[in-house]
């Protein structure tokens, strides 16, 4: 049985790798700190949000950067969070968030969706908290009742935000049309360690699966969550591991959803629709570069971007480039996983195939004696 228990332990191994990079895009957009980023399959570039400027950029894969939206009529000092593209209705979704500040001391929330042929603005939907309830903040006496985050746009055009502060999850239809779209007991469950630096992050990450459901990341947990998109319920999806700090996630065209935090970037594969799942690999990342979102580019290739966004939250920076990272999975990591389970499995049924034989010899043997 050590035999086997050694197996086990080498697989943890295999599972975590140092970052592979491919394609390494930088651009330059002076004090950007951005946070969110897209791929347009049609113009085939990227599209980047900033935290200190209200504009978002158009990123080509050579790194040349444009303005793609700049939008005077937002809030003071307001950031573009989360974005996601409307593929069928060519339109750009981008979460709209501003702090709290002594001159503006209550957080504003909205949804804005630009057209992303003529790049006017078809709707801005204020997100409202009409609860007012945080256990989060209630503890640490900070109150952030709301704070607009991810957003994930399904077959029909609804989009649904995140609230990374109050853990809930806003609907917003195709008219502009918003409401609080599922508040699941759910997604306050599982203990949060007050002493973990972003202990404040709640629901984050969102991707809508083909199947009816999104899946959802809480980064003071590292839980993944599967909500269902008709009446809003959530479950827990059983991993291997927690996701810790996760943060942005997307899903490639097999099936595997990636999700990103500082530290790592993991995969993620389930055969059960998402009820369970397992985490198959991990790689490592830059943590200074601070990697808060992952996308699927171009020939289904996997990138992360690295806004240094701590920096920027700190407000001690003046930095001018910023980077989008191709991370190349190793092919042969899940496989290679995969064979050494079943091989595992395997040895375990020889060693009490084994156990029974000598057993019954043993016992064979008392009987002629």
């Amino acid at each position: 049985m050590k035999s086997f228990f050694a197996l086990l332990i080498s697989v943890s191994f295999i599972i975590a790798s140092a970052a592979k990079t491919g394609h390494v895009i930088t651009f330059r957009s002076p004090s950007l700190y951005p946070e969110s980023f897209t791929w347009d399959p049609k113009s085939h570039n990227f599209i980047i949000g900033g935290t200190r400027h209200q504009e978002l950029l158009s990123i080509s894969e050579s790194g040349v950067a444009e303005t793609l939206i700049s939008d005077t009529d937002l809030p003071e000092n307001s950031s573009f969070l989360g974005l996601a593209i409307d593929r069928r209705n060519n339109r750009l979704l981008a979460c709209i968030h501003r702090t709290p500040t002594a001159t503006h001391p209550s957080p504003f929330n909205a949804l804005a969706s630009y057209d992303l042929k003529s790049r006017r603005l078809i709707f801005f939907t204020p997100l409202l908290d009409k609860n007012d309830q945080n256990p989060i903040a209630t503890v640490t006496e900070i109150i952030h009742p709301a704070a607009a985050n991810d957003v994930a746009v399904d077959s029909s055009g609804n989009a649904y935000v995140t609230n990374s502060d109050g853990d809930f999850i806003w609907k917003v239809n195709i008219d502009g049309e918003g409401s609080i779209f599922s508040r699941s007991e759910v997604f306050k469950s599982h203990p949060v360690d007050l002493t973990d630096d972003y202990h404040k992050c709640g629901l984050n990450g969102v991707v809508f699966i083909s199947d009816g459901y999104l899946l959802v990341v809480q980064s003071n947990t590292g839980k993944l969550y599967k909500v269902n998109v008709n009446d809003g319920t959530a479950k827990t999806v059983n991993l291997n591991k927690d996701l810790t700090a996760g943060d942005g996630i997307t899903v490639r065209s097999d099936g595997v959803v990636l999700v990103v935090s500082q530290h790592k970037l993991y995969y993620i594969k389930s055969e059960n629709n998402w009820d369970e799942g397992v985490v198959f690999d991990e790689t490592t990342l830059d943590v200074e570069g601070f990697a808060t979102a992952v996308v699927v580019g171009n020939r289904k290739r996997v990138y992360v971007l690295y806004g240094h966004l701590m920096e920027g939250i700190m407000g001690n920076g003046n930095r001018e480039e910023f980077s989008i990272v191709e991370i190349e999975e190793n092919e042969d990591k899940e496989d290679n996983i995969w064979l050494f389970v079943l091989v595992g499995f395997g040895l375990t049924y020889f060693l009490f195939w084994r156990f029974q034989m000598r057993r019954l010899v043993q016992n064979m043997d008392k009987r002629v004696a």
